[in-house]
């Protein structure tokens, strides 16, 4: 309750404090991926301001730190996509799960009961297992520093400059576990000048938020300057569950982010210390049986003739349901899941000398979880049960699966060390890396398994538990040489990064007597890139990267199951090129990624429970292509659009037999789980300026192929029937910007998404051992209004 009034204590002075006249000016249409103003440092000046690009009636430049210094998003030899504060901000995009539909080839879903896992992936490669142990396939990076679980990568995103995604393995700059590529969240740094910015929504499902943020500008006329900023958001669930009231319904959250920046600039000194929190709260979707076996279906069909809830199925989206909750382990009925994560991250940039800057940056993150697991579709469900030891009947309470996984807990620190600078023709990154986490989980778990025949039922109670502790460090390389005899037009890159890990591991819980583990890997990962401008508008780039993700243990597991760690090396060629005076921006990429040692995490689920088996299966092929498109007829209209193409082909997929325990060669009927191998995006945006303000229009359309979620159809016999079809999405949105009122500039917004009212699945988990398959769905269609001020 102490955290909640602190961030609404901050968001009030946010909206009240009196502050002096701040004009903000109204960029040029925003695009989503290649149109998105981002301003540069101080020190850089490769993006031309809205001002001076409107003027210009052109694109306006875009600067990304994609090579961990600040350039030109179109003289960068890799495939970028970036979105801007500004068009995150009218989009009311508050973390990122949206990011995927405006960006090729990226998937990012929101893994079941949690509020803060995620499912990245990048051209096909990443990680489905959200344990606090299991290591990522994209790297997901805040202000350069390493965001190490997927577990915890889901956090509100309350003032951000801008959004990157690097696609392809950035295993020499960003380290390992970004084999399929990297995503760098850039909060905006504090203004020069003191400003003070609010805005506030309202929408369907009692969806509510407020957000403000204050700049002071430099304090009382000295180097330091600051900045907070706030966010509260609530809403009600989408779906109506019959046992509580709205606030708890499936789909509820209410959550409260502060962030914070203090800066201070020094003759050839810049500190910065960045300062998150976020307290997440809220209902998981409702996880829906989506089809069962006969023994299930007649288990709990008779249900109701012993008290209890009468059975829930169905392939179609339910609207009235019965969810029923779980107690936890400090003795409390609940349906909810819990999650706070907070980091502190401190960056100090020195320039000892023209051409040279040293950079530090010293982090600390940790994150909790407390989580309801209502993954059974159920309600308070009845049955008939066999004691475990003498098997004498009795009628009680079941539930196909639920439980409670708490306390799941991460810490982590790191530490970094850059040297970044150019001597003559040659530019030139090298730095050390050192990390460390440890981590824990207790995951309590509560099933029925059906007897054969579906007249009879176990109550089971595995608990899975376990500690993990991770230390990795790397030094690493880049150089590039522009020579001069070509007038600069050609560029040559080579970078080299070497990394050693040891990682160990705690099987507690059930595993009696425990179980500990220790491994050590190292790894050398290299890239080498030649980009040359053929015009000043127009460059081709070919690159070659490796990457790898580290090995490890399964946490999930009853044994020490250890796995090798997986090795990728991309080849790339791509195309950057601004047209017609800069009327239009085409960006083109094809890739091949070769994957050794993939891992394989193949889900099971039994007497034991939810548990797993990690392999190194084999080898594949991706192979894909992306184009991003924005185009700006006149100065008023924008249109903007992305393609992204996604091939998966197994080499082989070595899969031991239970029946005869051999070893076979599976690669002919091996899917890519949790790859949409195509993806598109359409845009467009209209802005006139009708006196009182400048009224602006976009709609936008996103299209995703379906996702198979699991590799093998033999091991998950439900794999079809729960797979997410074809995605289509519309939205939209209608605002009023630079209205003068007063002393301030306010901006009015009407907005609708899913407007066709997709019915569509998020996310699966196929029980095939426990005998159903369930799923939860896309919200329903939602729409609202927001209004934000600017002082």
């Amino acid at each position: 309750m102490r955290h909640h009034q602190i961030s609404l204590t901050a968001l009030a002075v946010c909206l009240l404090a009196p502050t002096p006249v701040f004009a903000q000016t109204d960029p040029v249409p925003a695009n989503v991926a290649q149109d998105a103003a981002v301003p540069p440092p101080p020190t850089t000046t490769a993006a031309t301001t809205p001002e001076t690009a409107a003027a210009n009636g052109g694109l306006q430049d875009i600067v990304v730190t994609a090579r961990r210094t600040s350039e030109s998003l179109q003289t960068v030899p890799v495939a970028v996509t970036a979105l801007s504060g500004d068009f995150l901000d009218r989009q009311n995009v508050q973390d990122v799960t949206s990011v995927p539909q405006f960006t090729p080839n990226l998937s990012i879903l929101q893994q079941s009961t949690s509020v803060t896992a995620a499912s990245v992936y990048i051209r096909g490669i990443g990680n489905q297992e959200p344990s606090s142990a299991a290591e990522q396939g994209v790297g997901v990076y805040l202000d350069g520093v390493y965001v190490a679980r997927s577990a915890g990568a889901l956090f509100d995103l309350v003032d951000l400059e801008r959004i990157e995604v690097l696609r392809g393995p950035q295993g020499t700059l960003f380290g390992r576990n970004t084999v399929g590529g990297a995503i760098q969240l850039v909060s905006k740094k504090p203004s020069n000048d003191f400003h003070v910015e609010a805005k506030a929504g309202y929408g369907r499902y009692n969806e509510w938020f407020v957000r403000g943020r204050v700049d002071t500008g430099y304090i009382g006329g000295s180097v330091i300057k600051a900045s907070i900023a706030g966010l509260h958001k609530q809403r009600n669930g989408y779906v109506n569950n019959l046992l509580t009231p709205s606030k708890r319904d499936p789909g509820a959250q209410n959550g409260d982010a502060i962030t914070a920046n203090v800066q201070a600039d020094f003759d050839a000194v810049t500190v910065n210390y960045n300062f998150d929190y976020n307290d997440r709260r809220g209902t998981a979707p409702f996880f829906q049986v989506i089809v069962a076996s006969p023994d299930f279906v007649n288990y709990y069909n008779a249900s109701p003739a012993f008290g209890g809830d009468p059975l829930q199925i169905s392939r179609d989206r339910l609207d009235d349901v019965k969810q029923a909750g779980f107690v936890d382990r400090k003795g409390r009925l609940r349906y909810d899941a819990r999650a706070k994560i907070e980091g502190h991250a401190l960056t100090v940039a020195l320039e000892p000398v023209d051409g040279l800057t040293v950079k530090s940056i010293t982090a600390y993150r940790k994150f909790f979880q407390d989580t309801i697991l209502t993954l059974g579709g159920q309600g308070n469900t009845r049955g008939v049960l066999l004691d475990p030891v003498t098997f004498a009947p009795s009628i009680g309470a079941t539930t196909p699966y639920n439980g409670n996984n708490a306390p799941q807990k991460q810490h982590q620190f790191s530490q970094e060390l850059q040297a970044l600078g150019t001597v003559g023709e040659i530019s030139y990154v090298a730095g050390l890396y050192y990390f460390y986490e440890n981590a824990s989980e207790s995951n309590n778990q509560q099933l029925t398994f059906i007897l054969p025949g579906g007249q009879a039922g176990l109550n089971l109670t595995p608990l899975q538990a376990f500690g993990s502790t991770s230390e990795s460090a790397a030094a690493f390389g880049q150089v590039s040489w522009k020579p001069v005899a070509l007038d600069e037009k050609m560029e040559l890159t080579g970078g080299i990064r070497y990394t050693a890990d040891r990682k160990t591991i705690l099987l507690a819980g059930d595993v009696q007597p425990n179980l500990r583990g220790a491994v050590d890997f190292d790894n050398v990962s290299w890239l080498a890139s030649a980009n040359y401008r053929f015009t000043p508008a127009i460059m081709a780039y070919a690159r070659v990267s490796t990457g790898y993700r580290s090995g490890g243990f399964n946490p999930r597991a009853s044994t020490l199951n250890s796995f090798d760690p997986e090795k990728a090396t991309a080849y790339e060629i791509g195309l950057k090129s601004e047209l017609f005076d800069r009327k239009l921006r085409l960006n083109l990429a094809a890739f091949q990624t070769d994957y050794d040692d993939l891992q394989i995490n193949q889900f099971a689920s039994g007497t034991g429970g939810a548990t797993s088996l990690v392999v190194n299966a084999g080898k594949v092929v991706f192979r894909g292509f992306e184009a991003e498109m924005t185009a700006a007829p006149t100065d008023n209209l924008t249109f903007d659009g992305s393609v992204g193409y996604t091939q998966p082909k197994f080499k082989s997929f070595l899969y031991r037999d239970p029946a005869n325990n051999q070893v076979v060669d599976v690669a002919d009927e091996a899917h890519m789980n949790m790859v949409a191998k195509f993806q598109a995006h359409a845009g467009a945006q209209y802005s006139a300026d009708v006196g009182m303000g400048n009224l602006t229009g976009r709609v936008d359309y996103a299209y995703r192929s379906q996702i198979i979620f699991y590799p093998l159809d033999r091991t998950s016999p439900f794999n079809h029937d729960i797979r997410s079809r074809p995605d289509h999405n519309l939205k939209a949105r209608l605002s009023l910007s630079d209205v003068k009122v007063g002393g301030s500039t306010m901006e009015f917004g009407i907005w609708g998404d899913n407007l066709t009212n997709q019915t569509n699945i998020d996310f699966a988990i196929d029980f095939g051992g426990l005998g159903y398959g369930a799923a939860s769905f896309k919200r329903p269609r939602t729409y609202g209004v927001d209004a934000k001020v600017s002082f």
